[in-house]
């Protein structure tokens, strides 16, 4: 009979053992590499963690003979990664070029086409409801909800929002960088005001979204046209990616970050701010942002927005290496770093996605 390779004697372990100790006796503290705090994986565990808004990258198709077979995408793991429950999965089709009249609402229909074949690849579904996401994480299977930045496929015509939610639509950003063709919804940040902020076809797209139970995000809304969506919101609507104004930044990073009237307005009507990794080059610096907001505006009314992409596309940062400073994936990561910064285990939970699933469940509850 064959003999199996025999195992190390105690004396030879404790031998090997004593050699480690001493070596990590004799290497300086600053040195050795930091032990993971085991709170981490119990906030994980615990969290439905969302992430507010995060890109998918589509390939759309001009005509026919554009076209080209999907690639090969783990969403799920990457999902599994970053520590996400679900995402709030956005595209946009308004940088397209040589848009003609229709075009907007065909590469719409062209980008929700995608995503049910890239969610079939995946095994995974798209979470209507807060119970969807009570169940995905309960079987720890990540789902997204579907969310589109800009509502330009509109194209002036009000009925597309409910055929939009038929086709699992849950998360609308009317606003992106363009108008809609026909009837434009509000400024936006990234262009010259020139709508007097929020329009009559914006208002009737926000009482279109809460009756049918559609989460608003007035992300790259100006002021005006944010605090006109709030005037007739009948729901709670969020700003899924921004970061606070300061004084001391530039012009273009102060318009495309939320005053902090604006941030107080949004919180006071139980809506959320979402906290994004533009302008910050570090973990920490992130960090330091969220605890600034959550000091503003409260514990209650942040949330995460990455404005990243999980598939490590070429148009953004990779969710799961952000920074150098990111050893891990994105919430695993953030989760530590918060411990540092002396937020509370429920404060992060809260965060990670406990003020997002309060607020999606108020907006869809009763819908299906």
């Amino acid at each position: 009979m064959k003999l199996q390779p025999s195992n190390p004697s105690r004396r030879d372990f404790l031998r090997n053992a004593a050699g480690t100790g001493a070596a990590l006796l004799l290497t300086p503290a600053f040195l050795r590499p930091a032990e993971p705090d085991p709170r981490v994986a119990q906030i994980v565990a615990k969290t439905i963690v969302v992430d507010m808004h995060n890109h998918i990258q589509i390939h759309f198709a001009k005509t026919p003979a554009d076209a080209r077979p999907d690639p090969t995408v783990d969403l799920a793991d990457e999902m599994k990664k970053a520590g996400f429950t679900t995402v709030c999965q956005t595209f946009n089709v308004d940088t397209l070029p040589n848009i003609e009249p229709g075009d907007y609402y065909k590469y719409f229909l062209q980008a929700l086409a995608y995503e049910d074949r890239l969610l079939k690849q995946n095994n995974m579904k798209r979470a209507l409801t807060l119970k969807d996401l009570e169940a995905a994480h309960a079987a720890k299977q990540p789902t997204i909800i579907q969310s589109v930045e800009g509502a330009e496929f509109m194209d002036g015509r009000l009925d597309r929002v409910e055929e939009s939610y038929h086709r699992g639509l849950r998360h609308l950003q009317p606003l992106h960088e363009k108008d809609d063709m026909v009837k434009p919804i509000g400024d936006v940040i990234t262009a010259p005001a020139h709508l007097g902020g929020f329009t009559q076809a914006g208002a009737d797209a926000v009482k279109e979204c809460n009756r049918l139970g559609i989460l608003v995000d007035m992300a790259h809304g100006t002021t005006e046209t944010v605090m006109g969506a709030l005037k007739v919101a009948t729901q709670p609507l969020i700003m899924s990616h921004t970061s606070m104004a300061r004084d001391t930044d530039d012009a273009d990073t102060k318009r495309r970050s939320v005053s902090k009237d604006t941030a107080r307005a949004v919180a006071e009507a139980g809506g959320l701010i979402g906290l994004w990794r533009s302008r910050w080059t570090s973990l920490v610096e992130y960090v330091n942002s969220v605890k600034a907001m959550t000091d503003l505006i409260g514990i209650d009314h942040v949330a995460i927005g990455t404005d990243t992409d999980l598939t490590a596309s070429y148009m953004l940062p990779y969710t799961n290496r952000i920074w150098t400073d990111q050893n891990e994936g994105f919430f695993y990561a953030v989760a530590a770093e918060m411990l540092k910064q002396g937020f509370a285990p429920e404060e992060i939970g809260k965060f990670g996605g406990g003020n997002f699933c309060r607020v999606f469940g108020k907006v869809t509850a009763g819908r299906a």
